[in-house]
């Protein structure tokens, strides 16, 4: 056999691997699929992040809360804790309403509940009582005790201190709350569970 002969044939073997190679190779490609997406994790219907825009747990001073319809910014928090168990408060400010005090208090019993406090005049009213009754609404008395505090921002308290309470309950997610800081004198507030789905949290820059 010639040279170019020789040359020609070892072409040709060449050409033959490479298709055969390039065969295989689209076989086996056509072959593989791709792997099913996983499946979801299950969510808890009832985790904080399903009920309002944000995670209430993380509020502090500079941040700013809209609910129904109206923006608040949050001046100062609380820190409270009784034994082991804590919980927080959040004085809110909103140009809206003048003269009147309004808070958050977030805590986790075990489930997370969020309620928007109203400032009361109670005038003679004081706690102690097992049923108090407000603007014809029956509150029955849940908790009563003293927690330590510690204050963040501007929240009309000491920078530490102690404050007792006594929780009241009512009907349809309504609480009347007595606080009393460092003996002095009590104040009131009336509260209602924030509804998931209606509050939304914008973190400040702080």
């Amino acid at each position: 056999m010639s040279v170019n002969g020789t040359v020609l044939a070892l072409v040709l073997a060449l050409i033959v691997l490479v298709v055969a190679l390039v065969v295989v190779l689209v076989v086996v490609l056509s072959r593989r699929r791709p792997a099913p997406p996983a499946p979801a994790a299950p969510r808890d219907p009832f985790a904080p992040e399903q009920s309002v825009a944000g995670d209430p747990r993380t509020l502090k001073a500079s941040d700013m809360v809209e609910y129904l319809g109206t923006r608040y910014f949050v001046r100062g928090s609380l820190r409270l804790r009784e034994g082991g168990f804590t919980w927080s408060e959040h004085l809110l400010d909103a140009d809206t309403i003048e003269g009147q005090k309004v808070w958050l208090s977030v805590e986790e019993d075990p489930d997370l509940e969020v309620v928007f406090w109203t400032e009361y005049d109670i005038g003679d009213l004081r706690p102690g009582d097992r049923t108090v009754t407000v603007e014809g609404v029956e509150y029955r008395r849940d908790e009563h005790g003293t927690a330590d505090y510690t204050s963040e921002g501007t929240t009309g308290v000491g920078v530490q201190g102690r404050v007792e309470y006594v929780d009241y309950e009512g009907p349809r997610g309504r609480y009347l709350s007595f606080e009393q800081y460092g003996g002095g004198q009590w104040e009131a507030g009336l509260g209602e569970r924030v509804p998931d789905g209606t509050m939304t949290i914008y973190p400040g820059s702080g």
